[in-house]
Order: C-alpha cells, then structure tokens, then sequence
C-alpha cells in the first residue's frame, strides 16, 4: 500500500457501494496500514451509499484499536447515517461492548435513530442485561427464569381476558416467553448438576422453573374444550358457528367465571383473572336473526381465536425449548391433536392466524399435514413471507450491510470457465457461511457488491443447461427443461446435479432470480409433489395423449395386449422394464388400466431420472428446508425462482424514482420511456440486467427488486451531458445514471450502444 500511495494512487475512489479503502480497512480491523493511510485522506468521515463512515463499520465489527485510530484522527463521534443510527448504535447493535466502552469514554452521545430507538434501547431488547445477570451463578439463573414465568403466566392470563387490549397484552406475552426460553437455552455459568441441561423429564430444578405456567396451560386447555363442546352442540342442532356468541356486556358485569388460583401480579400483589371460561358465557342464537347478534353479542370464535392462538403459540415456545434441537415436544403434539378441529376451526375463520402464530406447523410435518389444505388457500403473498421470515431465523441481524469479507470468503470465479470454477469455490465453501451473504469477483476484474452476484446467478443458470454438459433437456416446445435421463455420459452428473442444487437453493435463500425455466414435473419433484399423465406432454406429447386415449375408453376387447413392462431406449438399445415385480406376465385390462398409467407415468418422469431428482434435492436442501418449500405449488416455485417472464413497461415506470435533477416530467425522462415502450423485449431485458444485474422482474413486478440492502427502486439520476457519454449504472442501487441528452435520437442511440457493448463485466468506476 504503501508503494501505491508514493504514486498518489487515489485513496478516495469508491466501489458500486459506495466502500472506499478507508472503508474496508475498518471493515477488516486493518489498522496497522489505517495509520498510513489517513495521512492521505482529506475526510475520515466520508461516506459510502447507506451514509456510513469507517467509524461506523469499525465500531460494527468490534475492531477496537481501529475505533481508536479512527477517533484519534478526528472521526465525528455522533455522526448518524441514513437511517439515523450513530457509530454507538452500530456498537450496541452487534452487542460489541468493548467499541461502545470506548465510545462512550470519548462522549459520544445516546442519540436515537429516525425511529427513535437509542442504543440504550437495543441493548434492553437484545436481552443481554437479563444474560449477564442469569450468568452469575445457579440461583441467579433459576429466580430470574420463575420471576418470567410468573410474569408470563399474569400477562397471559391478561390475554386471556376479553376486557384486554389484545394486541398489547399479545406482544406482552411474546416478548416475555422468547425472554424466557433464550435465556433457558443459555444456562447458568457454572450449572450445579452436569445432568441438569435439557430434556430430562422435568425432574430437576431447573425445568421447575416451568412450574407457574401450568396454571395458563390449564386455562388454555379448558377454554378450548368448552368451545369444542360449543362446536359439536351447534353441529348436532345444525345451527351456524357463528350463532355461539358471548354476551357482550358492561365489563364489570360479564359472566366469566374466575379460576379460584391467584397468581403474582407484576406489581408484586395478588390478583384474580377472569382466565377460564362456563358453558354460561355462551349463548346459543339459533333463533336470533343476524342483526339481533350484532346488536347483542359477538361471535366468541371470533373475539377468542387470535388471543388463544397467541397462547398456544406461547405454549409451543416452552414446550420446544426444553427439547434437544429438531425435536417436536410430545406434549405439545397431543395437546394439537386433541383440539384439532377447534385449532382448524380458528384458522378456517381467520387464516391470518397461520402466519401469526401456529410457527410450530413449519417445524412439524405431522402436524403440518392436517393443516396443509387450509395454508395452500392462502394468498401467496402470504405465503412468502411467511417462508422468509422462517427461512431466515436464526441469521444475524441483516440491518447493517457491511461486515468484513475475507478474500477466503470471496468466490472467485472465471467468466471463461463459470460452470465449473464455481462449482470447485460452491462446494468449498462452508453452507452457513452462504447463507449469511454472498461475495463474488470475477477473474481480472474489480467489481463487486449485489450487482455482480445478480449477474453471477444470471449467468450461471443458463450454463447449467448447458447442453454439453447433459445435465438437463429442452422439454417439447423447447421453452423449458428438465433432468436428463442419459446423463450419465458425464461421470460427474450426480455431483454437477447436486451443484445445480446449490446454485437455485442459494438463489431463492437469497431473492435472487435464475434465468431457467423447468418443466411442471420437475418443479413437483422439488416439492414432493407426485406427477400424472399429464405431465408426461412435456416430454412427449404424442405419448401423453396415448395415454389420455387409454384412460377415456374402454380396452376391454381392443386387443392391445398391454402388460405392466415397456420398452426403453438407453443409449440407443431397448430394453424391457417392468412397471411392478412381475410385470411382464401381467395383462393391463379395463379394471387395472389407471394402475398402468400412472406407474408409466412414474417411470418416464421419475424412475427414470431418480439418481438425477436425488443429487440435485441434496444441494437444494442444503438452503430450502423441505418442510418450507411445501408451501407453495409448483406454478409458483417457478414465479419465485425465475420471476415473471414479460416486462411490464407501465409497472415499469410507475415503480421508478427519480434523482439528482430529474424528475418524471423531465423531457429526458419522457424521451427515455419512449424509448423502453420502443425496445425490443429481448433490449428492454438487457437494459434491466444493465441496471440491476438479474434479467428477470421478481414476483409482484419492479416493486420487489432487491437492491444491495432490501427493497430498492429502479432509479433514474441526471448526469451533465458531454459529447459521446454512454449511460452508466450502479448495480447495487439499481441506478441508471443517465446523461441529459439534447435529444431523444441521441439518447436512444447512446443507450443502445451502452446495452449491446456493456452489459456484462464491472470495474470500479
């Protein structure tokens, strides 16, 4: 470096994110060659695309001699970035207590973010003064458990009232029961017993900390029986579920009955709840007219559901916590089989329920089955973000985009080369440490951010089709593919499939569209869907409707003298396979015809490329949990993976910003959406690729294109106009910058130029 600064190398130049070197030295805690080179630099607080210093980064990260360095070359303590949050923010953040010491000694201030949250806040909701405290010794560590479960208890119990604020007292109960289980989790420092951690029986100290909670499961329990024994008294007199209503009085005068227990207030005293419910507090309207339900009572489904929803889903959370990982407590599954249909019930009535609160679906494919009917109904917006927020639990905090990147970290890969460069740096690459973030380089070139990892997955899915690699076939109408059954030409098959795994795994972990299309049957592959006859069209139309035929008339006395074994063609030889054990001396007849038609179909769409289906599952699953994945089907697997095929020009601009000048009424920009609505599709994918890297428009349109930290619109800046000046972009902003041409000719002819020569490959420019 120090070589590069006795030739004045320019020490301010920043890369698509805005990182200048200043940056990245604070970022990796390089603070030997950070003495260096704040020498040359005019301001130590300059700023890359979120409005972050090296400060900042630094502090992030936990590199303390760099905080040091930086603040003793004068870095603004307080200095807040885009989103208001200070160096100290960014310390408290990542739980770096060392950096936000040495903040502090040195003044910085406690200044809240644009949404008013403080450091000091962060460091209540992160929960870490509770881990300090239950860390000192045993005793410690089980009255701070039984204060929360008590606490627990009352705020649930509070929940369970209908006179409360449900969504307080809701978030109440959360809070506190995520509390309780992590800090479960954590142990104390030194536990009395070795046994004494985990599933044990509840025989130990430890697990007595549950104690008083069993008073809100008994609550919960009873108020479920009573509405099932509502239900089915209903069912029986054929009356609507809607006519089980709860008077609504006066509060001080409503008929629930109180549970003769107390419990620990939070003020220390002892209260009664109104917790459990009597067939009293129902009535049953049969006779009643809907406008005298309105006026007298509400449906106690309705008023009840979410807030014993919110319970059972605090239930889940204690029950799973004293179980060993990926164990499904069997309390808690008996507890769901026994109120089944009261649970299907709520869901049926409120489905948001599904999303809110029954988490425990996702982690139980028992009890995932007897709901799954009731979640594919869902919208599929729904649907995503439930699968991300479950798909991405447990990842650090994403909030904060820069976190130090080693070149071991780096995957670099060759343009010349891409399929199997990046199949050699995949394979090395630790599967977690994908999951958190994703850095790509290409060979002999500088670039990288969000907008060369778009091109990478871009680029890298066409090759997997590649045809000389034989892995995958064009379907009929050559539009989409599916696994090759002769690809075992390639010794490598099972491996490049389970690479091709990886790659569309890694792809939809991280948002990130492929430009593939497969057939309807491999996708049903993906998600353990079976396949039918007719998807054998896709492969062989002519064979499909063979098969159509056979179903649709009678073969009886035909004489086609069909048995349960065809003839296949591998590798230009036939060969006989049976369809089932015995299959050859069995005559297909009108009884057992739809037997033969889908074992044939069976055959051609999954026997026959099952060592294909099976490598490419165990790269996939490696990012996309089976149990996740199921919530979709298999026309919208493809929506998620390969976004929407067309390019909505209207959507287009109607989710585009503008900067630095412009504005839609500009006539540069007028000139320039005259130019999109006269591109050809194939221009207009290159201009999107251009400007965000992927060629594809997510799901939902250009409202949902991911930028370098979430959600970022396609964004237009002004450029002062020199002769010849092409268009630029900044990928990982998604940011066309474009120059004010004096006429719509130039523009169009400079923009085509821009597309056609520099659609591909980066620099630091």
């Amino acid at each position: 470096m120090s070589k590069l600064l006795e030739y004045n190398a320019d020490v301010n130049i920043c890369n698509n994110e805005g990182l200048t070197a200043i940056h990245w030295l604070s970022v990796n805690g390089r603070t030997e060659l950070l003495y260096d080179l704040v020498q040359h630099v005019s301001n130590v607080d300059v700023e890359d695309a979120m409005g972050q210093t090296a400060l900042h980064v630094a502090c992030q990260n936990g590199h303390k001699t760099t905080v040091l360095c930086l603040l003793d070359s004068g870095a603004d303590i307080n200095r807040p970035n885009v989103s208001g949050a200070t160096p100290l923010y960014f310390a408290c953040s990542h739980g770096q207590r060392d950096t936000a010491q040495i903040l502090l000694l040195r003044g910085a201030k406690y200044l809240p973010d644009k949404n008013g949250v403080t450091p000091l806040d962060l460091c209540v909701q992160l929960r870490q003064v509770l881990e300090h405290l239950s860390q000192q010794n045993e005793s410690q560590y089980l009255k701070i458990l039984t204060s929360l479960a008590e606490v627990a208890t009352t705020n649930g119990h509070k929940l369970l009232s209908i006179s409360s604020s449900y969504e307080a007292q809701m978030k109440s109960l959360l809070r506190i029961v995520r509390i309780f289980c992590h800090v479960f989790r954590l142990g104390p420092a030194s536990p009395s017993n070795g046994n004494d951690m985990g599933y044990n029986g509840n025989k130990t100290p430890r697990n007595q900390v549950f104690k008083p909670l069993e008073l809100l499961w008994h609550s919960l329990d009873e108020w479920l029986v009573l509405i099932a024994t509502e239900l089915m008294k209903n069912k029986r007199d054929s009356t609507d579920i809607s006519c089980i209503l709860l008077k609504k009085k006066p509060l001080d005068q409503q008929d629930i009955s109180f549970d003769h227990q107390s419990t620990i207030g939070e003020n220390g005293s002892t209260e009664h709840l109104s917790v459990t419910p009597s067939t009293a507090d129902f009535e049953n309207c049969e006779n009643a007219g809907k406008q005298e339900a309105v006026a007298d009572g509400q449906d106690v489904i309705s008023m009840t559901a979410n807030r014993l929803s919110a319970v059972i889903q605090a239930f889940y959370m204690c029950c799973s916590c004293q179980m060993p990982q990926g164990m499904t407590s069997p309390r808690f599954i008996e507890f769901v089989c026994k109120h089944d249909d009261v649970l299907k019930c709520f869901v049926t009535r409120n489905p948001i329920i599904i999303f809110d609160h029954f988490h425990f679906l996702l982690e139980c494919p028992e009890l995932m089955s007897r709901f799954m009917h009731i979640i594919k109904a869902q919208p599929f917006k729904e649907r995503c973000e439930w699968f991300y927020e479950h798909l991405h639990a447990g990842q650090p905090d994403t909030d904060m985009v820069h976190r130090p990147v080693s070149e071991s970290d780096i995957l670099l890969v060759h343009r010349d080369s891409i399929f199997r460069s990046s199949c050699e740096v995949v394979f090395k690459s630790n599967s977690e440490k994908l999951k958190q973030g994703i850095a790509v380089r290409f060979h002999g070139e500088e670039g990288m951010g969000q907008g060369v990892v778009r091109e990478w997955f871009d680029i890298l899915s066409s090759e997997i089709i590649n045809p000389d690699y034989a892995l995958f076939t064009q379907s009929a109408d050559g539009t989409t593919f599916q696994p090759n059954s002769n690809s075992s030409v390639n010794p490598d098959h099972l491996n490049y499939f389970r690479f091709a795994g990886e790659i569309l795994g890694l792809a939809l972990y991280h948002r990130q569209l492929v430009n593939i299309y497969f057939t309807r049957s491999f996708y049903k592959h993906i998600l353990g869907i079976p396949v039918n006859y007719q998807d054998v069209a896709s492969i062989d139309p002519e064979y499909a409707k063979n098969l159509q035929w056979i179903l649709d008339n009678d073969i009886s006395d035909l004489g086609l003298e069909l048995t349960f074994s065809v003839e296949t063609d591998v590798f230009g030889a036939m060969e006989e396979v049976p369809l089932k054990p015995g299959g050859a001396s069995i005559v297909v007849t009108q009884e057992n015809k739809a037997e033969y038609v889908q074992l044939v179909t069976e055959l051609r769409m999954t026997r026959a490329i099952q060592p294909q289906i099976n490598g490419f599952l165990q790269g996939f699953h490696m990012f996309i949990p089976p149990s996740l994945i199921q919530l979709f089907d298999e026309f919208e697997l493809e929506l998620l993976l390969s976004g929407m095929p067309e390019i909505d020009v209207n959507d287009w601009m109607k989710n585009t910003e503008y900067t630095s000048g412009y504005d839609k009424d500009d006539q540069v920009i007028k000139w320039f959406w005259d130019v999109v609505q006269e591109l050809t599709q194939e221009e207009r994918v290159l201009l999107l690729q251009f400007v965000t890297g992927s060629s594809r428009v997510p799901h939902g349109g250009f409202a949902y294109i991911m930028g370098g930290s979430g959600l970022q619109n396609f964004t237009i800046a002004a450029v002062p106009y020199t002769s010849n000046l092409l268009p630029t972009s900044s990928t990982c902003i998604n940011m066309l910058k474009l120059p004010e041409y004096p006429s719509k000719e130039i523009l169009k002819d400079r923009l085509l130029v821009a597309l056609h020569c520099g659609s591909y490959g980066y620099t630091m420019a």
